[in-house]
């Protein structure tokens, strides 16, 4: 079950904000009855609160959360947004159980709910660690890296990527010792890859095919990608569910872009389920 949190914090910023405003306007008063000053000077009428007369808890409880609902709604919207991530496939850059932070206005700023952009502020650029909206399952999000940008021609074979038909450097690290849930892919060849000025790691299995079963969106040959879309691909190469297998992420799709580590949190670790070497971690 995918919540909406985003359509929560409105409807909850709505109704306090909204019960907030009513009493002030049209019940607050009504609480409270004129008195007659006395004293010597010149009298003056004043408004008291009439005896027993106490604010309803629902409005006390409406005036002290709306402010905190509303800056979160609005930090949440257009500043930064956490996510988990709950698979590998984007290993070895972020591991099962890593906390992310997405920058929300890298690409725009969008209204929530609606997701229409209503600022342009910059575009997505080869090597950004996107989140986006999954384009079969929109309630879903998904975590890749962008390596084709529109108008770019993308291939892929024998785990090199081309883009332009230029080969995106790459070097050997050497083998990879996954731990916790990330533990299956000890074995794998880790690598570094360069897209652009962008130098991040990669996981390939060699003996693996370049293409997964099903996946045939680009096994064919290369790829141009159209105009208001993107090309995304996992780091962890040959275990991944990306544009290689069902095509293109559409610009209003578009979250965010992810850029730093702020917690991991992996039930499957040995001893102690924190990773505290990962928090605080930078994105590449």
């Amino acid at each position: 079950m995918n919540i909406d949190f985003a359509a929560i914090l409105v409807l909850a910023t709505l109704v306090t904000g909204g019960i907030w405003l009513l009493d002030a306007l049209f019940f607050a008063r009504r609480r409270r009855v004129p008195e007659q000053a006395s004293g010597d000077k010149r009298a003056a009428i004043r408004e008291e609160p009439h005896p027993g007369a106490r604010e309803p808890v629902i409005v006390e409880y409406a005036r002290s959360f709306f402010p905190v609902i509303l800056v979160v709604l609005l930090l949440r919207s257009f500043v930064v947004e956490p996510f988990r991530i709950p698979s590998g496939s984007m290993m070895p850059t972020l591991l099962v159980g890593d906390f992310i932070l997405v920058n929300k206005f890298a690409y725009g700023l969008r209204w929530p709910v609606l997701n229409r952009k209503f600022l342009e502020l910059g575009e997505p650029q080869r090597g950004d660690v996107a989140v986006f909206r999954y384009p079969a399952a929109p309630s879903v999000d998904y975590i890749k890296r962008i390596v084709g940008v529109p108008g770019d021609l993308i291939d892929y074979r024998d785990k090199v990527l081309y883009v332009n038909g230029e080969p995106q450097a790459q070097k050997r690290v050497g083998g990879y010792t996954g731990v916790g849930s990330g533990a299956r892919e000890t074995g794998s060849t880790e690598g570094a890859e360069r897209i652009g000025v962008v130098e991040h790691p990669i996981l390939v299995h060699p003996m693996a095919p370049d293409f997964a079963p099903g996946c045939r969106e680009l096994a064919a040959g290369p790829l141009r990608v159209p105009p208001g879309q993107y090309f995304v691909m996992g780091d962890n190469r040959d275990n991944s569910n990306d544009s290689r297998c069902w095509g293109f992420v559409p610009e209003q799709n578009l979250v965010g872009k992810a850029f730093a580590i702020w917690m991991n949190w992996d039930m499957a670790r040995n001893g102690f389920p924190i990773d505290w070497s990962r928090i605080g971690g930078k994105i590449p």
